[in-house]
């Protein structure tokens, strides 16, 4: 069955400023309203001209873990070739322990150049970079001591307790698009994340993981899917189309490498939303990452109480 999270307002419009008390209450209604986790945008940098406030992944998601008890807590995703791997294991693992074990950790290459240079990580290098921290990153979750020499880490007889909590760690999404991106998915984590995607072009793009996977002796069934989807509730297509386009046009990116658009969007009366979520739905995703239009408090409860009951 199709689980259902939502997508947390910690990065804003240019101009604005996070209003974490906004988040905390929004992160607490989420939970009570039986949403399944709640999902955390990532950059360190983000734009220059305009330039969008946000605030720390890992950082937001364990002080919504302090003010919630039982919804997961998602990076999606984490742009992990930014991080120390070292560093990131220990900030991931402490935010698995202080949750409780709710953490699912979304994480990606990235595509951000002036956000690479601005840390020293070769941009050009962030896929064997994403595979190294990855690996490293699990090493020291799942085993009782690392000894490893990795380009300037040297990790020697490395114990890093307490564990997450989650066993034998913490879930991986890898997110992106191409090919060998999708090859990733099959082989090294426990599922696809993905943004803004169709039902025709998730369902083409979640049959190729699956088949990597099949070619790679993995059995699929052991692997997830999750779509992240921008959700606008009204009184009609029609009426939503115009407020719905410009919200996605000014403060999201589509990578002009993958299928993710903005035509993606799922809006419209309570009746037409249900119809356009059953199509995602039908595709066997395991999981649809809710946008709701520009955070609204009203809208978060109408999706709850007038599109979800109808989706179960």
């Amino acid at each position: 069955m199709t689980q259902f999270g939502l997508a947390i307002r910690n990065f804003v419009g240019p101009g604005e400023v996070p209003d974490v008390h906004t988040l905390y209450a929004y992160a607490q209604r989420a939970e009570e309203l039986g949403y399944e986790s709640l999902w955390a945008w990532d950059h360190i940098l983000l734009g220059v001209e305009p330039s969008f406030p946000i605030l720390d992944s890992i950082t937001t998601l364990g002080a919504i873990a302090a003010r919630t008890s039982r919804i997961k807590l998602g990076t999606g995703i984490l742009v992990l070739p930014l991080r120390n791997p070292v560093v990131a294991a220990k900030a991931l693992g402490s935010l698995d322990v202080i949750s409780g074990g709710r953490l699912i950790l979304g994480v990606a290459a990235g595509w951000y150049a002036r956000e690479f240079d601005a840390v020293g990580v070769p941009f050009k290098q962030r896929g064997r970079r994403f595979e190294r921290n990855l690996d490293i990153l699990v090493r020291l979750w799942t085993q009782e001591r690392v000894t490893l020499r990795a380009d300037e880490h040297n990790l020697r007889e490395a114990v890093m307790v307490p564990r997450p909590v989650q066993s034998p760690r913490p879930p991986i999404l890898i997110g992106g698009y191409v090919d060998a991106v999708l090859r990733r998915v099959a082989t090294s984590s426990d599922g696809w994340l993905t943004y803004f995607y169709t039902p025709e072009s998730f369902s083409r793009n979640w049959a190729k993981v699956q088949a990597f996977a099949r070619e790679a002796g993995r059995d699929p069934a052991t692997l997830t899917a999750t779509n992240q989807l921008a959700v606008y509730v009204g009184r009609s297509r029609a009426e939503t189309t115009t407020d719905m386009r410009q919200w996605l046009s000014t403060e999201w990116d589509t990578a002009a490498w993958s299928e993710s658009t903005i035509e993606h969007a799922v809006h419209g009366s309570a009746a037409e939303c249900v119809e356009q979520l059953r199509a995602h739905v039908a595709t066997g995703v395991d999981r649809l990452i809710l946008i709701p239009y520009r955070y609204q408090p009203e809208q978060v409860e109408r999706i709850a109480r007038e599109i979800l009951p109808h989706l179960g």
